[in-house]
């Protein structure tokens, strides 16, 4: 694995050289982010040595290499889920990669199911925690000894400073956010009326379907995560409703330019 990875990284350096600063997956309706981007490099993924091509329609499968806000950055336009079919280990890869190629923080983004009844549609939630449901773990096997320790700690997965800095610019933007709870399920069904019932009375605001693998193998390779959910549905059981992608991108949508502030002006701080 680790022999895979050098190999996919060594593809991209022909590619681009300079060392990006800053990772970021944009999730589900959430790529116009990289109009931003002073992109200097793009890479398709099925181009990339190893490298997991996503099969969702919403996720285009490009990896964007340039500049944004003074720093560079590697952009994943689109990410891979367990339930597409993919190892664990598949899933993280590109994470791993971005670690290899120099990243120092990264920045994840997703769409989410809103579970606390305080949340709307297009609310941001800063993740500053999460319950993992998903059945597996990208660390299951064999240590790889060159990313990080067999037993990482998992009291900080997402990085205070980082949160803090997040309060901080969506104050200054005007931008409202809550804080939260991610809960991880492996989908790709949605969930029944008493499952919804069941994930908040353990604790959860919101409810996804990728993104704690990802953390868990930053924590691994002791890579700093930021993390933010847009609740594109709204998962009341009293009053469930059948919801389409159309509206989930739709929801999306309308949340983006308030996440690509805060991502934008975290960044230019950092």
């Amino acid at each position: 694995m680790f022999e895979q990875l050098q190999k996919a990284s060594i593809y991209i350096q022909s590619y681009y050289n300079p060392k990006p600063e800053i990772g970021i997956v944009l999730g589900t309706g959430l790529g116009k982010l990289a109009d931003e981007i002073d992109i200097e490099a793009v890479l398709d993924y099925d181009e990339i040595p190893y490298f997991p091509t996503s099969t969702v329609e919403t996720h285009l499968g490009k990896l964007l290499l340039g500049k944004l806000a003074g720093k560079r950055v590697i952009v994943m336009s689109g990410r891979v889920h367990f339930y597409e079919g993919f190892t664990m280990e598949e899933v993280v890869f590109p994470l791993r990669v971005m670690k290899l190629l120099g990243v120092k923080q990264i920045f994840l983004s997703n769409a989410t199911g809103g579970l606390n009844p305080a949340f709307q549609m297009s609310d941001l939630m800063l993740i500053e925690d999460h319950i993992d449901m998903m059945k597996s773990n990208p660390l299951i096997g064999a240590n790889i000894e060159e990313l990080g320790t067999r037993f990482p700690d998992m009291s900080e997965p997402y990085d205070r400073n980082l949160l803090a800095l997040a309060r901080k610019v969506a104050k200054e933007n005007n931008i409202k956010t809550h804080e939260g709870v991610y809960v991880g399920v492996t989908g790709p069904n949605l969930e029944t009326r008493a499952e919804y019932r069941m994930l908040r009375m353990i604790g959860a605001d919101v409810v996804g379907m990728s993104t704690i693998p990802e953390v868990i193998a930053c924590r691994h390779m002791g890579v700093p995560v930021f993390a933010a959910s847009v609740v594109t549905d709204l998962c009341d059981p009293n009053n469930l409703k059948p919801v389409t992608l159309a509206e989930v991108i739709a929801a999306a949508e309308k949340a983006e330019p308030h996440l690509a502030t805060l991502f934008r002006e975290m960044i230019r701080a950092l």
